[in-house]
C-alpha cells in the first residue's frame, strides 16, 4: 500500500521536473540516444566473415525503445537481430518494457507487473528518441513484436525480464505460432529460465547472458545445448574472450557502441555484437 502510494507521489511531484520536456534530465536523456558514431551494416556483406550486429531494444537511437518502429527499423536497415525486453502484466500478457518502473517511457506511476494490460494500452511513449512522432504507438504485445520479423531476414531476439516460470511456455508457443522457431533467440540471465525454456522445447537457440566469462558459465552454456554466452562488453577483456571462443561456444559482447571498440573485438574473433548506437 504504501509503495503504491509513494509510487503516485513521485509520479505526481518528481517525474515532470526531472523528464518533462523542459527539463534538462529530459535533453540528456535523448542526447544519450543520439548514434556518436555511424557504420554501413550493409557493408558487412562484403567480407567474407561479417560483423553481425543485434540492435539494442530496437533502433533505439531514431525511435524509443522497445517500440514497434524501433525494430521495424532494424529489420528496415538489416540488422543481424533486434533485441527486446519482455514483461508481464498482472493479467499475464507480455509486453515490451525495459526499465523497473513505468516512469521512464511513459511518465507513468506503477510497473508492467501490477498494471493491467488495457491500461498499458492508453499510455502514450514519453521520452525515447524522437517520441513526439510517436504518439500513436502504443506498448507491443510480444506477439507484434514477432509480426514485424515475419518474412524478413532479422531475427528477433527476447529477453525474459520476469522472475517467472509458469509463463515461459507461452514464449515459446508464441515463437512456434509465427514460424519463428528457427529465427528467435531466447535470452536471460535468469539460468533456471533458459533450462526451462530448453525442456518446452529441444532446439530453439538461447543465449545465456553473463556479466563476466568464466569457465563455469560457458560449461553451464554448453549443457544446455545450442545456448550462447552474451556477455558484458566492458567487464571481458582479450583473455576471457578467448576463453569462451576457444572452446567452441557462441559469443556476442554488448553493449558496444563505439566504431574503434567494434574493430578490436574483430580482430579477436568476435563476430556478434549488440549495440544502442551503430546504425546505417
Amino acid at each position: 500500500m504504501l509503495n503504491s502510494f509513494f509510487n503516485k507521489l513521485i509520479s505526481i511531484l518528481l517525474v515532470p521536473l526531472l523528464l518533462g520536456a523542459n527539463s534538462p534530465f529530459f535533453a540528456l536523456r535523448l542526447k544519450a540516444n543520439e548514434p556518436k558514431e555511424l557504420i554501413s551494416i550493409s557493408q558487412s556483406e562484403k567480407i567474407a566473415e561479417p560483423m553481425h550486429i543485434t540492435a539494442h531494444r530496437g533502433v533505439n537511437s531514431q525511435a524509443p525503445e522497445n517500440s514497434l518502429p524501433a525494430n521495424k527499423k532494424a529489420v528496415e536497415l538489416g540488422y543481424y537481430s533486434a533485441e527486446c525486453d519482455i514483461k508481464l502484466t498482472s493479467d499475464n500478457v507480455w509486453v515490451l518494457h525495459h526499465d523497473p518502473l513505468l516512469m521512464g517511457d511513459f511518465l507513468k506511476a506503477g510497473t508492467v507487473a501490477n498494471t493491467d494490460f488495457e491500461t498499458l494500452r492508453t499510455y502514450k511513449y514519453a521520452s525515447g528518441a524522437d517520441f513526439m512522432n510517436y504518439q500513436d504507438e502504443k506498448i507491443p504485445t510480444l506477439d507484434e513484436f514477432l509480426d514485424v520479423f515475419v518474412g524478413s531476414s532479422t531475427r528477433p531476439q527476447i529477453e525474459i525480464k520476469n522472475n517467472n516460470y509458469d509463463m515461459l511456455y507461452t514464449v515459446v508457443d508464441a515463437v512456434r505460432a509465427k514460424g519463428l522457431s528457427k529465427s528467435a533467440i531466447i535470452i536471460s540471465f535468469d539460468y533456471k529460465q533458459l533450462q526451462k525454456i530448453r525442456e518446452y522445447d529441444s532446439d530453439i537457440e538461447l543465449w545465456y547472458l553473463v556479466y563476466g566469462i568464466t569457465q563455469n558459465k560457458i560449461d553451464k552454456a554448453k549443457a544446455l545445448g545450442n545456448c550462447w554466452l552474451s556477455a558484458d562488453f566492458s567487464l571481458n577483456g582479450a583473455k576471457a574472450i578467448t576463453l569462451a571462443l576457444s572452446q567452441g561456444v557462441g559469443l556476442s559482447l554488448w553493449t558496444v557502441d563505439s566504431v574503434k571498440d567494434a574493430e578490436k573485438l574483430y580482430d579477436l574473433g568476435v563476430r556478434y555484437i549488440e549495440t544502442d548506437r551503430l546504425c546505417k
